[in-house]
């Protein structure tokens, strides 16, 4: 028979064995919830790199290497007509440097810098004083052609709103075997975490130091960290045929994919004024 002492303990037992099972399930369901918000944040912050780099954005230029109103996209199964021209006879150049070049530019001087592609010309007044590294090594790069007959292989148009080109492979991965300091990432322009429409920045892989050749063009503004070397203003001209760009759209509807529109640099210049 069993006494009330030993009926208190089994009862005092199986309270114990329940408490310990809820919690075993509670950190179950604990584990779980954990890895879906891991997942979730992986791949909102996978999103992000993305988007910062190749560029600011990431997408670097030598391994890969960026939130307001939605700018709708074309979807990829209906894309909008293509505004630009078909691109200019001639192949991209392949060469590389294992260094950066010496800075040969006056720094006292104005610069700008003309992409004439196939949708129309886009001149930018260049920050040399504030710049001088990013502006010598496209002086530089320009004066090689490496930057003709390159695609901008990326539009972005949800959560920031960029145009990013500068990369030779077409892919987000390529540069010109060098990599540049940062610079003027305290420019007055960068207010509030904003990168102003009108803006070109240099991409880079999320790390210092890392820029190459790849480089964005900002056609609205642009929630972005001050990590990305502002080095030039789009003048408004330029500003319009950026905004013919973003108006096709880009290729996945997804917000973040390769331009609609043909963007091809026929000939990219920089000149000294």
């Amino acid at each position: 028979m069993v006494t009330q002492e030993q009926r208190k303990r089994q009862l005092a037992r199986e309270k114990f064995l329940r408490q310990q099972q809820r919690r075993t399930s509670a950190r179950r369901k604990a584990r779980m919830r954990n890895s879906v918000i891991a997942s979730v944040l992986g791949v909102i912050v996978i999103g992000s790199v993305a988007l910062y780099t190749t560029g600011v954005l990431k997408g670097d230029d030598d391994k890969s290497n960026a939130s307001a109103d939605v700018t709708p996209s074309a979807s990829a199964t209906s894309k909008a007509p293509d505004p630009c021209a078909k691109p200019a006879a001639g192949k991209i150049k392949t060469e590389t440097w294992k260094k950066e070049p010496a800075v040969t530019i006056d720094k006292s001087a104005k610069y700008t810098m003309k992409l004439a592609t196939t949708c129309g010309d886009i001149d930018i007044a260049l920050k040399t004083s504030a710049a001088p590294h990013t502006v010598n090594s496209f002086s530089f790069l320009a004066s090689k052609g490496f930057f003709d007959h390159t695609k901008c292989h990326r539009l972005t148009t949800s959560g920031i709103y960029v145009l990013q080109c500068g990369d030779p492979t077409g892919a987000g991965s390529g540069g010109p075997g060098y990599t540049i300091p940062d610079e003027n990432l305290k420019d007055t322009s960068l207010k509030g975490g904003i990168y102003p429409a009108g803006t070109i920045a240099m991409a880079n892989t999320g790390q210092a130091h890392t820029g190459g050749s790849q480089f964005f063009l900002v056609y609205k503004d642009s929630t972005l960290p001050a990590s990305y070397t502002p080095f030039g203003t789009i003048s408004a001209s330029g500003m319009k045929v950026l905004n013919k760009i973003a108006a096709a759209g880009e290729s996945t509807g997804a917000g973040d994919g390769a331009p609609n529109a043909t963007v091809v640099i026929n000939k990219a210049t920089v000149t000294k004024s």
